[in-house]
């Protein structure tokens, strides 16, 4: 083999090399790529849907109610499992689902992302410092906080929010 072929050869695999490594750092501190694999976020995100979320939108700014969050799982010990769910209400605020609505601190909110009628009466839930209460847009066919052991997500469990569907189509997500 030449010197000129196997400085070629070097130089893509220089190349190749400082891609993976450029993508991993991008991935592990900027972004969150992740596939849904459920219904519970339905009409928002759907079933099988790819959504990118920064890592960066908590840097300087809190997590607000509204935002499209993937964090990772309160009742998962490993910290590995990871879930795509809105948050509903922060520190302080006294959760309850009635009637068919899900009310705020005493006020229904303005929901319309959802698709029907949230079945059940559930809390009331106040929810403590640092932490979120979170719920799927497809109330009736999501695990969420009112389901789960550890009912609220601390803010350390956010790792970003959710701004753009990519696969299945280009779908920015407010």
């Amino acid at each position: 083999m030449s010197s000129t072929v196997k400085t070629e050869v070097i130089s893509w695999i220089k190349t190749i090399v400082l891609a993976l490594v450029l993508a991993g750092a991008v991935n592990s501190f900027l972004i969150v790529n992740a596939e849904v694999p459920t219904g519970s976020m339905e009409n928002t995100i759907m079933p099988g849907d790819r959504i990118l979320a920064l890592r960066t939108s908590y840097w300087f700014d809190e997590p607000q109610e509204g935002d499209v969050t993937v964090f990772r799982y309160p009742d998962d010990p490993t910290g590995k499992t990871l879930y795509v769910k809105r948050i509903i209400g922060a520190e302080g605020d006294v959760i309850e689902v009635a009637d068919g609505a899900v009310y705020v601190n005493g006020e229904a909110l303005k929901e319309d992302y959802i698709a029907e009628m949230t079945m059940g009466d559930f809390g009331p839930y106040i929810v403590p410092e640092d932490s979120y209460f979170m719920m799927g847009d497809n109330r009736n066919h999501s695990l969420d906080s009112r389901y789960w052991e550890d009912k609220f997500v601390h803010e350390d469990e956010i790792l970003g929010k959710v701004v753009l569907r990519y696969y299945k189509g280009f779908k920015w997500i407010s």
